[in-house]
């Protein structure tokens, strides 16, 4: 297969790459201040005849190395925050405009950076610091209310119905709130955890998955998540030497796929 962006290669480092949720595009954004889409051609068709990617369109945001871009669960918008900035940006791919979100009321953080969108597009999590988490209307940019675990928050996941937020802290404590009264509703340590990096949860809602810097990415079902303190992984993932930074299900959950960016070709898929 071709680059996904050969007509576009980005001049710094890749902080994100994204499939449309609907449409054959995909997005490339990074520390070369660029958010660039990419028309996907049939990948048999690619190899066999050549056929490009085209570009469709690339934005540039001036002074904003890109921590991390995502599309809406529409589509329509991707949002995009820096490396070091307190705003973030939206980009409507429906009208072509570029706004930024310059300060949220409420929201007293020196960096945006890591943020998740809710599975049925209605809300938008900013992780803070000193165990901040902030919960947004999707479709304002408002805050709707900040929640608090113990320690640094360093990953959070919605459930597949958006009804509860899963949050990993550095200490290896999950945190289990629920979105319509911001509660918590449990708490359970992760079996062996050093330090919490990455979580994720299966869409069908029967498994959590836990990254941490050992590389060690444990097993959870949901069920015993929401009973138990110091719940029994049902397997523990050991193939990664390095930190586990990514973890993320398939949609059939039959895959899991767990990656660390520390060293190269640290992919596996379980």
């Amino acid at each position: 297969c071709l680059p996904a962006n050969q007509e576009r290669f980005a001049d710094g480092k890749l902080a994100t790459v994204q499939f449309h949720p609907s449409a054959q595009v995909v997005m490339t954004a990074g520390h070369d201040r660029s958010v660039s889409l990419f028309q996907v051609k049939n990948f048999n068709l690619c190899y066999v005849d050549g056929i490009r990617n085209p570009r469709i369109q690339s934005i540039y945001l001036e002074s904003f190395p890109i921590y991390k871009a995502c599309f809406s669960v529409d589509g329509e918008q991707v949002i995009a925050t820096g490396t070091h900035h307190k705003m973030f940006f939206v980009y409507d791919m429906m009208s072509g405009s570029i706004i930024p979100i310059q300060k949220i009321r409420g929201v007293e953080e020196r960096f945006l950076r890591s943020f998740e969108v809710s599975p049925d597009g209605s809300f938008m999590l900013l992780t803070g610091t000193s165990g901040y988490l902030h919960l947004l209307s999707m479709k304002t940019k408002e805050l709707i209310s900040t929640m608090k675990v113990n320690g640094r928050c360093t990953a959070s996941a919605f459930t597949p119905d958006s009804s509860k937020i899963y949050s990993y802290s550095k200490e290896g404590e999950v945190f289990i709130w629920d979105v319509r009264s911001r509660k918590c509703l449990h708490k359970f340590e992760d079996e062996g955890s050093l330090e919490g990096k990455c979580i994720a949860l299966s869409k069908n809602n029967q498994y959590v998955a836990c990254g941490s810097t050992s590389g060690v990415v444990n097993l959870y079902t949901t069920d015993t998540c929401l009973k138990e303190n110091h719940p029994k992984p049902v397997k523990a993932i050991m193939n990664l030497v390095t930190s586990a930074t990514c973890v993320t299900f398939n949609p059939t959950t039959e895959i899991l796929a767990v990656a660390s960016r520390e060293t190269d070709e640290a992919v596996k898929l379980v």
